[in-house]
């Protein structure tokens, strides 16, 4: 999935730094699981794995790749609509993703705010999708939540779908990647049929928990060997520049606004898009933490300053900050960066040994 800070690409050098500094365990809490790419990777290592994010989406993530430990059967599904395959191979998650995306269109919330034919009486007409994917995108969300009402699917196999549908939306939205902004042109990718694709079952046979809340709520019911910290780097909040997502996966018509259809997110914005407020609770959950070792990724443009950051972690163990050249997430090339084509990574390692009171 295309998300701002998304380590997907950097996960392995990040776990090969952490190694190098024998910094390793049996447990991790991913403090800030966005698409839960970090959260993945340390499954896929066998770690037990604690994750936590305010935006829903996520936490529909979390619960599909990181919580759910089993190939699904979706065995009432397929026995109620007679559902078959032709080989024996093919997992029921996908007899069933065939099944849905047989389905009509029909003339949801997402066709109607988030397409071209539907907001046509608008000032500016919203071009996020086209109205053919629009209306496909309302018959599968709306099948899923009938579903799930009517006690068809068991709560895996709810979260499961709807990350399915997450994940698929962003192969043919028209965007750059984010939803604060859809392009004036169609993108090839927006005008081809949407399509439900089928996501990866992880099994590590762990005690995996996710959680939907501020991570900072969770320091006196969650211990692990390894606290790992992704947080804004700069003032721009995630959920405006996600709204859509969290809009297909509460599907809970919201009142929209603006140019871009946002949704409220006044309860999911982040402290750590203010230096200050972020650099405060930075020092609360590094002193009140249950933790062995604290991994912060960073980079070198991020409001907090490396001096100030050092200066918290140093009050509670040894630190040491490792950084390596990445590739600028393309919807950050703006400002007085944007001739920049990589950008310095940070990563902050604190070895929890003391508390200065």
């Amino acid at each position: 999935m295309r998300f701002i800070g998304n380590k997907v690409n950097i996960v392995d050098k990040i776990y090969g730094i952490l190694e190098k500094n024998n910094i390793n365990g049996n447990s991790i809490f991913d403090f800030f699981s966005g698409t839960t790419s970090v959260s993945k990777y340390f499954k896929i290592k066998n770690y037990q794995v604690i994750s936590s994010d305010l935006m829903y989406f996520s936490f529909v993530l979390q619960k599909a790749y990181i919580e759910n430990n089993e190939r699904l059967t979706f065995t009432t599904i397929i026995e109620k609509f007679d559902l078959k395959s032709s080989s024996l191979f093919i997992y029921p998650l996908v007899i069933v993703l065939d099944f849905l995306n047989k389905l009509p269109g029909i003339d949801g919330f997402i066709y109607k705010n988030y397409t071209l034919g539907g907001t046509k009486n608008l000032d500016k007409p919203r071009m996020f999708f086209s109205d053919e994917n629009g209306k496909i995108i309302d018959a599968i969300r709306t099948k899923i939540e009938e579903w799930n009402r009517n006690n068809l699917i068991s709560r895996s196999e709810y979260f499961v779908l709807l990350a399915c549908l997450i994940e698929s939306v962003s192969f043919y939205a028209n965007t750059s990647g984010v939803y604060s902004a859809f392009h004036k042109n169609w993108d090839p990718r927006a005008i081809k049929k949407f399509k439900i694709r089928p996501i990866e079952t992880l099994i590590n046979n762990k005690a995996n928990k996710c959680f939907n809340t501020n991570s900072t709520n969770l320091l006196e019911e969650v211990e692990t060997d390894i606290f790992y910290l992704d947080p804004p780097y700069n003032q721009r909040q995630y959920a405006p520049n996600y709204h859509l997502l969290e809009t297909i996966a509460l599907y809970d018509q919201p009142n929209i606004k603006g140019v871009a259809g946002l949704r409220d997110y006044q309860h999911q914005k982040s402290s750590f898009c203010n230096s200050i407020s972020g650099l405060k609770d930075l020092d609360y959950i590094c002193k009140y933490g249950k933790y062995k070792f604290l991994a912060m990724s960073y980079n070198s443009e991020g409001i907090m300053p490396r001096n100030e950051i050092i200066k918290i972690m140093e009050k509670y163990g040894e630190v040491k900050l490792e950084e390596f050249n990445y590739l600028r997430y393309k919807s950050n090339n703006n400002g007085e960066s944007q001739n920049k084509k990589f950008i310095q990574e940070q990563l902050y390692i604190l070895k929890k040994l003391w508390i200065k009171i």
